[in-house]
């Protein structure tokens, strides 16, 4: 299936924040690590991340959380493609859109991956990902949180600025 065509945004409107934390709160990993609408819903809210939402076809399917700031400078916090609009290339149109994002500042990509969720291992591993970590009982126990990196190379040698097809 060809990929829809996508535009993304910054998060506008407290309907659309809530649509975004009804999908979280609704769907795998966030059913298994235990989120409530209301714990997605502050984290789609929270004014110290970057939230875009994505749209096909007039219709909103999917949206990414970033998080610029702290010890991972270039955290790609939260991916979620709405079910119905899932394995359609929408998930890598959001993830290349935050890549851009993060390496205007950063020459790291973080993102962690609940152990369980074998689908989006394999995407972020063929996306040029690598596994850097282990976080063994960290959101709940019995489950790893892996945290996986894309870099374009060491912080001495990156300088900020524009990034094109990367």
């Amino acid at each position: 299936m060809a990929t829809p065509e996508v535009s993304i945004h910054p998060l506008q409107t407290a309907e659309e924040a809530r649509a975004c934390a009804r999908i979280m709160a609704t769907s795998e990993p966030w059913l298994t690590l235990r989120r409530s609408f209301d714990d997605c819903l502050r984290l789609v809210s929270d004014p110290a991340k970057e939230v875009y939402v994505a749209y096909a076809r007039s219709a909103l399917v999917g949206f990414v959380i970033l998080h610029l700031r702290g010890p991972f400078n270039g955290y790609l916090q939260t991916i979620a493609v709405f079910p119905e609009s899932r394995r359609q290339g929408i998930g890598q149109t959001l993830i290349r859109f935050a890549e851009q994002r993060i390496f205007r500042e950063s020459p790291n990509v973080f993102l962690c991956v609940s152990s369980f969720n074998a689908d989006a291992r394999k995407l972020y591993a063929r996306l040029g990902y690598d596994q850097v970590g282990e976080l063994k009982d960290y959101l709940v126990e019995g489950y790893s949180e892996i945290l996986m990196r894309k870099t374009l190379g060491p912080w001495a040698e990156f300088t900020p600025g524009p990034r094109l097809g990367v």
